[in-house]
């Protein structure tokens, strides 16, 4: 049966992570992220909408709207149309409003020959907006170049999961552990772009570079690039000298690999790289070490797992279930803003994207980035595809001198770079 035949509304629950964002998402801090693919060829709108309409159907993470109980938010089958995909007119990861959008959650839009995908996070992580970016650009190629679809058929892939389970209840074991630290790290500061602005620079640079730059200080790429990061704010804002306080990037972590999980539902936690500069004058072979410990010591199974099972016990917790939801919000409020200045920034890497053979000819690159949040007003995001890697600096600051410090780091280890911005910093 065609999925877009089904007429039954379901509903459901937000999972563990998700819970946070309807409550602290605004004009000021979305919550939205950004997954972009680039073609060959120019995008046909009439096309792209006509592929979002057939793809959506299939997946229930996406098709919803969410809705306000007296004890928790949670989704609702959304039966109105697709929304309607618009020629990109405003700055990425804008907040979506859903009496704006059909009640959806999450916008497409096209520029030139890129297809952007933005998500609130309610709905997914990455990986969940990975797959339906995919899937979404295979049946646009198909409509694009019919030769294609005589040859692959009209369907999903047959690996894409459309898996809806709340992995972090599947998999929750006691514990009593507080997960996440709230001491206050440092912040980077200056003269802010104009509201709702998001200056943005993407550096692509040679995976194979990349790796020998690595292999030099026997630490993996994702260690080396939020080493370099911090060692940007570090030389940029503090010029080498001690800190009160440590430079700290939130790293987040898909978690399927470490418990088997297929969900198309948020599945991540939060580790902290941290560098707290006591002395004078760290070399950067000493802070790619240090964060790469830091990073390490924190990145296996059972850290993992108390991680998010603190806020899991929260939410099975039986008093705090039947707690009006306008006064968890409130909670929900205090903790948050308590913990968000414990992070400099957040670094994270979407991993490398992996597409069908038959499709890679068609498909330039794909690159993400980030909304910014409370206590952070720069960003990076890592994502990759075939032999090329994106690095993507997100930030609401006029000043670029993180950014410049950041890829004159990696050139100093021999990595070329090709720089491209959004056009705010030419402004």
């Amino acid at each position: 049966m065609n999925p877009a035949d089904r007429k039954e509304i379901k509903w459901d629950k937000l999972d563990n992570t998700a819970n946070v964002f309807p409550v602290i998402a605004g004009e000021s801090m979305t919550n939205v992220y950004r997954i972009s693919v680039t073609l060959q060829e120019e995008i046909k709108e009439e096309l792209l909408q006509e592929a979002l309409e057939r793809v959506l159907p299939w997946f229930d993470v996406f098709r919803v709207r969410i809705r306000y109980g007296v004890f928790w938010y949670y989704f609702e089958t959304n039966q109105k149309p697709a929304p309607r995909v618009k020629k990109e007119y405003r700055y990425p990861c804008q907040f979506i409003s859903p009496n704006r959008n059909r009640n959806y959650l999450f916008r497409v839009n096209y520029y030139k020959n890129r297809i952007n995908l933005e998500v609130f996070h309610v709905l997914t992580d990455g990986m969940g907006g990975i797959t339906f970016l995919r899937e979404l650009t295979y049946q646009y190629l198909r409509l694009s170049h019919p030769e294609l679809r005589e040859k692959l058929g009209d369907g999903l892939c047959s690996d894409t999961s459309l898996n809806r389970e709340d992995s972090y209840l599947k998999n929750y074991r006691k514990s009593h552990k507080k997960g996440y630290k709230t001491a206050r790290a440092f912040q980077v500061k200056g003269e802010k772009l104009r509201p709702l602005e998001l200056g943005v620079m993407h550096g692509y640079m040679s995976i194979r570079e990349l790796k020998q730059a690595c292999k030099i200080y026997g630490v993996s790429i994702n260690e080396y690039l939020v080493a370099a990061f911090l060692w940007s704010i570090y030389q940029e804002c503090l010029h080498g000298a001690p800190s009160k306080r440590p430079i700290s990037s939130c790293v987040p972590v898909n978690l399927r690999p470490y418990f088997n999980s297929i969900t198309m539902k948020n599945f991540f936690v939060i580790v902290s790289a941290v560098f707290h500069p006591k002395k004078e004058s760290y070399t950067f072979d000493e802070v790619v070490q240090i964060v790469a410990e830091s990073l390490q010591s924190q990145i296996n199974r059972e850290n993992l797992e108390n991680l998010f099972a603190y806020n899991v016990s929260n939410e099975k917790n039986f008093i705090l279930r039947a707690v009006p939801l306008f006064i968890k919000n409130i909670a929900i409020r205090y903790v948050y803003h308590n913990s968000a200045r414990a992070n400099t920034t957040t670094v994270t890497n979407i991993g490398n994207v992996q597409v069908k053979e038959e499709y890679q000819s068609y498909i330039k690159d794909f690159r993400a980035m980030l909304s910014m949040s409370e206590g952070q007003n720069i960003k990076g995001t890592i994502c990759s595809y075939l032999d090329t890697m994106v690095f993507t600096i997100s930030s609401n600051l006029a000043d670029t001198f993180v950014q410049r410090a950041f890829f004159r780091r990696l050139a100093e280890d021999g990595i070329s770079v090709r720089i491209e911005t959004n056009g705010v910093y030419d402004e």
